[in-house]
């Protein structure tokens, strides 16, 4: 498996859910989530998307996806000040699949809007590099007309298809088809990086990627930075120095941070006993690994795995 797939099985991305957002006149609405990508289709009409000190114009035709859930907020206009914005967040699950309408008799009207909301869950500890990697946001203009890109295109005819009709199944296929546009969001967004020292060009550097797709794919195995050089056909100092240039961090000092961060999310499944999760990410000796991975995240992994169930359990 390359490096790109097994980082979108690592993130695990999944419950992906929608809504129809039906706006008429002076409206707004904010989302507060995070630990979930989110994405717009914009199916008619105009308005105002408000992120992080940015105003962002989108149009009829037009695709914004946010990949961290950062909080946000939406307006009919660029003017408007809303102390009282409606609050979508929990609507996902309440009105899941359904046309929520947004309506206000405050001046001045504006343009009916139509909005396709989606929503896929993902875990935000394993999805960290990616989503450090990736801007506040992917804005894809134009997604209706024929200069689309075809995949974008397909996705979107059949995810309006699968959305009107209760089949069995239909869940599961949601979840692939939001999948699929998020990946090809990432790859289109790859293609047009012009800083090649950067760790989403690794994923799809002839040589590095090589190294990736081992590190994530088989963590368990003992690396060296030599084994590694090997994967990528690479001498020992040209491959710590390329990977270093470009990923921002020694081949070592990576690995062991992605073991950490597999490390826990196998905590918070509760699957498995310490020691079984010790060696599923490379050590061999269950106190090695406590004393790494109390240094990265200040708990023991009794400790993280307690705290956890105990948050599971106040929800």
């Amino acid at each position: 498996m390359d490096a790109l797939s097994k980082i979108f099985d690592d993130i695990h991305l999944n419950q992906s859910e929608y809504i129809y957002l039906k706006a008429k006149n002076n409206w707004a609405f904010q989302y507060h989530d995070q630990g979930a990508i989110i994405a717009y289709v914009i199916m008619q009409g105009q308005y105002i998307l408000h992120l992080d000190q940015k105003t962002i114009t989108l149009e009829a035709g037009d695709l914004i996806l946010i990949p961290s859930g950062q909080k946000h907020l939406c307006t009919a206009s660029k003017d408007q000040v809303f102390n009282d914005a409606l609050n979508i967040t929990s609507l996902f699950n309440e009105k899941r699949h359904k046309t929520i309408e947004l309506q206000s008799d405050e001046k001045p009207q504006h343009e009916e809007c139509l909005i396709l909301a989606m929503r896929g869950h993902i875990d935000s500890i394993m999805a960290k590099p990616l989503l450090n990697a990736l801007p506040q946001y992917m804005h894809i203009q134009h997604i209706m007309s024929s200069t689309a890109p075809e995949w974008l295109q397909i996705g979107l005819q059949f995810l309006a298809v699968e959305a009107h009709q209760i089949r069995p199944g239909r869940d599961k296929i949601l979840d692939h088809l939001v999948s699929i546009l998020f990946i090809e969001c990432v790859r289109d967004y790859i293609a047009q990086l012009k800083d090649s020292k950067n760790w989403l060009n690794a994923l799809s550097h002839p040589e590095l990627s090589n190294a990736l797709a081992v590190i994530h794919g088989q963590p368990e195995q003992v690396w060296t930075v030599e084994s590694l050089a090997e994967q990528c056909c690479m001498s020992r100092s040209k491959f710590a120095n390329l990977f270093t240039q470009m990923i921002g961090e020694t081949p070592l000092a990576y690995l062991q941070q992605h073991r950490l961060r597999l490390a826990s999310q196998h905590l918070r499944q509760g699957q498995f006993s310490i020691q079984q999760i010790a060696h599923k990410v490379g050590y061999s000796s269950e106190t090695a690994f406590s004393q790494t991975f109390k240094r990265t995240f200040d708990l023991t992994p009794s400790q993280y795995r307690q705290q956890f169930q105990s948050k599971l359990k106040t929800q």
